[in-house]
């Protein structure tokens, strides 16, 4: 199927008399007859549900729909995007361990990266897009369990050249991690530029109505596991889950069946039923969306371009952008939805911009039917240093705007009379 088929049909199928709609299944339990079946289910939890801490109906589905968009053969649906990256990392990294990640990255993953998983005993080891491969292969050692980067950065709007760090990955046999978020599988599927891993908030497009908290973990299945001396723990038996080989049972699978089976098991962060429910629903009008974000960032970008109150606009959909090259091949030109500008002046100018929106309003989000703002360096990036504000690629006058799927003349009056606001 298509792409914008899948949106709407992939991940439910109703049977004989049941419901054409997926349904809410609010149940934390599941009935079986005998303790015999109970107990298979323990070895062989694919064959079905044994509680929602691990696997529900709804969220499966859900976990099918987006496997199916990304191209992949798995995924696990999870409380929040930030659990997602935890998860994928924890399933490759033990204490001792480090990650490769861009430094140019959200602020809460920078964080999570910089100071929650070196309290675990990880590290990670930050580059920017101008480290060159010689400098990145240097930090490459027999503990590197993973590199990290996003399909285009938050709100430093920087385009992964996928060609490039899929590449260093396979020369040394180390899976490549890619947040997909902000242009979500309509519009790019890592896989098929290398990745092995991605992930989602799907908090943001995916539900695109900022009803649901969420975030999705999906395996490409085309990363050896097998033999390879970093990853012992997937071809030796897990000591907690009855001896389990994970490659033995999960075959190219054997990512998301560990992430599951260990970290899910024993953390719990899964997305609830009903947030599963919303975010479904939200994904089957995806690639009407997707469409609209794209169109109407584009035409915002080329106004904020026009302005003489603005230094400098970041999207790739732009022609003079930097980065339009690598949209135009991973991408096809759609960008999505979000758009960073500099205002001329510094904070105090981007702070009166702000306070100048009418239709578009200052919230923590992006990426919602909704046109919204948002000022990075004293809000999502605020417990950054100055100098790891600068590794991230924000400036004091940075604005973000996550444009909506409102009528485009609209959003640009908005922005045009804010901007007639500033006084210098």
């Amino acid at each position: 199927m298509k792409k914008s088929t899948e949106c709407v049909q992939a991940g439910y199928e109703p049977k004989n008399g049941e419901p054409r709609v997926l349904p809410l299944y609010q149940s934390t339990t599941y009935y079986y007859e005998t303790p015999e079946e109970l107990a298979k289910l323990f070895d062989y939890p694919k064959l079905g549900h044994i509680y929602s801490r691990i696997s529900n109906p709804t969220v499966s589905a859900l976990e099918a729909k987006i496997t199916a968009l990304e191209g992949g053969v798995g995924a696990m649906a999870c409380s929040s995007g930030m659990s997602a990256t935890l998860f994928a990392v924890l399933t490759l990294a033990n204490a001792g361990d480090n990650i490769i990640s861009l430094s140019t990255i959200y602020g809460g993953t920078y964080n999570l990266f910089a100071v929650t998983l070196k309290k675990m005993g990880i590290e990670t080891r930050f580059v920017t897009p101008d480290s060159s491969d010689e400098e990145i292969e240097k930090l490459i050692d027999e503990r590197t369990k993973m590199f990290f980067a996003e399909t285009i950065s938050n709100p430093s709007i920087i385009v992964l050249d996928f060609d490039r760090y899929a590449n260093i990955c396979k020369k040394h046999s180390i899976p490549f991690a890619v947040d997909n978020t902000l242009t979500t599988p309509y519009i790019v599927r890592p896989f098929e530029f290398g990745a092995n891993i991605v992930i989602h908030s799907s908090t943001k497009y995916l539900d695109g109505h900022a009803s649901a908290v969420g975030g999705i973990l999906v395996d490409g299945g085309n990363f050896e596991w097998d033999k390879n001396p970093r990853f012992k723990d997937f071809y030796t038996p897990d000591p907690s889950y009855h001896g389990t080989v994970y490659v033995e049972e999960g075959g190219n699978a054997a990512f998301i069946l560990k992430a599951r089976m260990q970290f899910m098991r024993d953390i719990g962060a899964i997305m609830s039923p009903f947030n599963a429910y919303l975010t479904n629903l939200g994904c089957e009008t995806l690639h009407l969306r997707m469409e609209r974000h794209s169109e109407n960032a584009l035409a915002a970008a080329e106004f904020l371009s026009s302005s003489d109150k603005v230094e400098w606009v970041k999207y790739a959909g732009l022609k003079t952008d930097k980065y339009y090259p690598l949209a135009k091949k991973y991408m096809d030109g759609k960008c999505g939805g979000m758009v960073s500008f500099g205002v001329k002046g510094g904070r105090e100018e981007a702070a009166e911009f702000i306070k100048g929106l009418k239709l578009i309003k200052q919230v923590t989000h992006i990426a919602d039917v909704r046109s919204c703002v948002l000022h990075p360096a004293t809000t999502t990036h605020r417990q950054l240093s100055d100098e790891d504000l600068i590794k991230c690629g924000i400036s004091n006058n940075l604005v973000r705007l996550s444009i909506g799927i409102e009528d485009k003349d609209d959003i640009i009056e908005d922005i045009k009379q804010a901007l007639d606001k500033i006084k210098r």
